[in-house]
Parts: C-alpha cells; structure tokens; sequence
C-alpha cells in the first residue's frame, strides 16, 4: 500500500480573510466538482502534482491553515482529507467542509482528520529516494496516565540517513498512521526520534492497542512500555 503526499499550502499565496464557514465549504465543493475531471486523470496516470497547485488554493481559500492530503481510501479507492490539526479554531471550517461534502462512493471517501490506516505495517511510504517500510519503525513509550499523555520515541534502521525533513516525516506520519490524527492529538505528548534501536521496543500495532486501552480507560497508571536503548 502507499500513500499519497500530504499538501501544505504555498507560502506564494496571499492570506485572505476567511469568510464564513458554511459559504467557504460551499464554494469549495463547487470547485472541486470542476476539478476532479483533472484530479482523476493525474491520480490514473500516477502524477497527483499536476492537481497540487489547484487544489492547495481550494483549500486555502476556504482558511489559510488547513491542510489537506489525497491518500488511498478505506471504504472507497482514494480520500480526501482536509484538517486542522485539531486546532479547535479550525473545527467550524472542518465541520462544515464534512457537512457539505457529497456521498462516498466507490471512487472517494471524505474526511475531516488524518484516519488511522486498518495495518500500519503493510504501508510503505516514499520520502525522497527512499522507501520506508512501517513495518520496520519501533516506538518507546513512557506512559503518564495522570498527566493524560504518552510520550514516545520513534525509531527506523533508515532514519538517520534521511534529510531533517524526512527525518520530521518519518518520526510524526507512522503515529498518525497507527492512530489516526485526532487519536494522537489527544494521548502524544512529547515525541523523539531514536537514531540507535532502543531495547524493548514495541511495534506501531501495539502501540495502537496501548492508546486504545489507555483510551478505554483501562491502562495502569504510571506504566511504563519498552525500554531506552
């Protein structure tokens, strides 16, 4: 399985007040019913940087700090994300971005935060010349069920060789991954990478049954899961 990119928007556009929510989402769902004859087309021939620039100005023109990302869907062949990083000033766009969107079909599914994927360790994501297998990554983590936060310290036998970019990729996109982006917003709190394998390293699947149960309100508290290497 691979993903596709996720898309900032461009420092080159202009910052615009954003209007209002409902109008906004409208105004985008117009406009992606005009380009998704486009975005079919790259998506089919493997080229989504031909729909990049088009689609980044749809979604900044609803707000300036959403993000979006077209990835393989769940339910249907592709999604369509847009989030705000759980910035609660950013929910009544997302809320009313959800709201207006069209019915799934078997072609694309819409959501309003970063899914967890069904098996994290089946994804291979491309970052520069390298392929990185999630299957590989290797998480630490120090539970604080007081402090309501778990911290981790992700490892990849390929991250020190990757530019600081990739490096940021690699550490955030396997929890987002594993938990699903409104998940790890709630339970992460701090988040390191590992150069060296640590000792007593868990996998990113029990990492997500970790969170669950800690989510469940069933974890101990104080405990502590893989060890420093």
């Amino acid at each position: 399985m691979g993903w596709f990119r996720r898309f900032r928007r461009q420092p080159e556009i202009i910052d615009e007040r954003p209007g209002e929510p409902e109008q906004v989402a409208r105004e985008f769902w117009q406009r992606w019913h005009e380009l998704l004859p486009d975005i079919s087309a790259a998506l089919g021939d493997r080229e989504p940087q031909r729909f990049e620039h088009d689609l980044t100005e749809a979604v900044a023109a609803m707000h300036p700090d959403l993000q979006f990302s077209v990835d393989r869907g769940q339910r249907a062949i592709y999604s369509l994300v847009v989030t705000g990083q759980e910035d609660p000033a950013l929910r009544p766009y997302t809320d009313a971005w959800l709201a207006a969107a069209p019915h799934e079909d078997a072609i694309w599914e819409y959501h309003d935060s970063v899914p967890p994927v069904p098996d994290p360790s089946e994804v291979t994501v491309n970052l520069g010349a390298h392929q990185i297998a999630l299957a590989d990554v290797r998480i630490v983590a120090q539970v604080d069920e007081a402090s309501g936060a778990v911290d981790v310290a992700v490892h990849h036998p390929e991250l020190a060789e990757l530019e600081p970019r990739a490096r940021e990729a690699l550490t955030f996109l396997p929890l987002d991954a594993t938990l699903g982006e409104r998940l790890a917003a709630r339970w992460l709190g701090r988040v390191e990478t590992a150069d060296n394998a640590p000792e007593n390293a868990i996998t990113l699947l029990d990492l997500r049954e970790l969170v669950h149960s800690l989510d469940a309100g069933t974890a101990g508290e104080g405990e502590a899961v893989g060890g420093a290497g």
